[in-house]
C-alpha cells in the first residue's frame, strides 16, 4: 500500500494535472526586464506546482547578473508567483573609456545600462564580476551607506589628501577620510547641509562625524562686524 500511494505521489506531481501554466514575474527593472521575465516564465512552464526546480529557474537567469536572488511562490494547481530582487547600482566604475555599474557590494554589473550616478575612476576595469581594488570598495561603501537624496547628488567620489571624499552637485566638498562610521558621516552631512548658517560652504570635513567642519564660508564685512558689535 505504501508503495502505490509512494507511486501515485510521484505521477501526481509530475503530472498534467498540476502544470504550471500561469507565471507572475514581478521585480525586474531596465532594457533586460522582458528577457528576464521570459527566460523565467519558459523555465516555469517546464515544472508544476508540486516540483519546482530552484537549480533550473536559477540556470535561467544565470546570464543576468542584476538579478540578485528570487523567490517562488506556487498556487496549487496552476499558478507560480516569481519575485525577483536585483542589484541595484550606486555607482560607475570608469577606466579606459569603458563605464560599468557596480552595486553597493561590489558586484560588477556589466549587461546594465549606466544611468546618471556617481563615478568612480579606475586605471582598469576590473576582470571577473566582483570589485576588489580595496579604494574603489571603500567608494562604492560609501555611496551605498547614503541616503538615496544624497547619492543622487554625488558626482564623483576619489581618493585624497583628504582620504574618501565626494563632490556633490549643489553642495560642496565632502571629506570622509576613511570608509568607517558611514551611517554617522552621512548624518552629519544631512544634518550640516540643513543648516542655513552653513549655506555657500565649500567643504565639509566629516571625517571625525561629533566635530564636523564647514570650510569656505564667506567672512562678515568689517562693516557687519563693527555693528553686530
Amino acid at each position: 500500500m505504501v508503495v502505490l500511494l509512494a507511486l501515485g505521489w510521484f505521477w501526481l506531481r509530475d503530472s498534467s494535472l498540476v502544470a504550471v501554466d500561469d507565471v507572475t514575474v514581478t521585480g525586474v527593472s531596465g532594457p533586460d526586464a522582458a528577457r528576464i521575465s521570459g527566460v523565467l516564465e519558459d523555465a516555469a512552464r517546464d515544472m508544476t506546482t508540486l516540483h519546482v526546480s530552484k537549480s533550473d529557474l536559477d540556470s535561467a537567469i544565470a546570464a543576468y547578473p542584476q538579478v540578485k536572488g528570487i523567490k517562488v511562490t506556487t498556487h496549487f494547481p496552476h499558478r507560480m508567483d516569481i519575485v525577483v530582487s536585483e542589484h541595484n547600482p550606486v555607482a560607475v566604475i570608469v577606466a579606459g573609456g569603458k563605464h560599468v555599474p557596480v552595486s553597493g557590494d561590489g558586484k560588477l554589473l556589466r549587461s546594465v545600462q549606466p544611468g546618471d550616478i556617481a563615478t568612480v575612476q579606475m586605471s582598469a576595469v576590473p576582470g571577473g564580476d566582483r570589485l576588489t581594488d580595496q579604494r574603489a570598495m571603500s567608494a562604492v561603501e560609501m555611496l551605498a551607506a547614503a541616503p538615496s537624496a544624497l547619492r543622487a547628488r554625488v558626482q564623483n567620489v576619489w581618493t585624497g589628501e583628504h582620504g574618501l571624499s565626494a563632490r556633490l552637485t549643489r553642495g560642496p566638498l565632502v571629506y570622509f577620510g576613511t570608509a568607517e562610521r558611514l551611517d554617522a558621516k552621512w548624518a552629519a552631512v544631512t544634518r550640516v547641509l540643513e543648516d542655513p548658517e552653513a549655506a555657500g560652504a565649500l567643504y565639509l570635513d566629516v571625517r571625525i562625524p561629533e566635530r564636523t567642519a564647514a570650510g569656505g564660508l564667506a567672512e562678515p564685512s568689517s562693516a557687519q562686524a563693527s555693528s553686530g558689535g
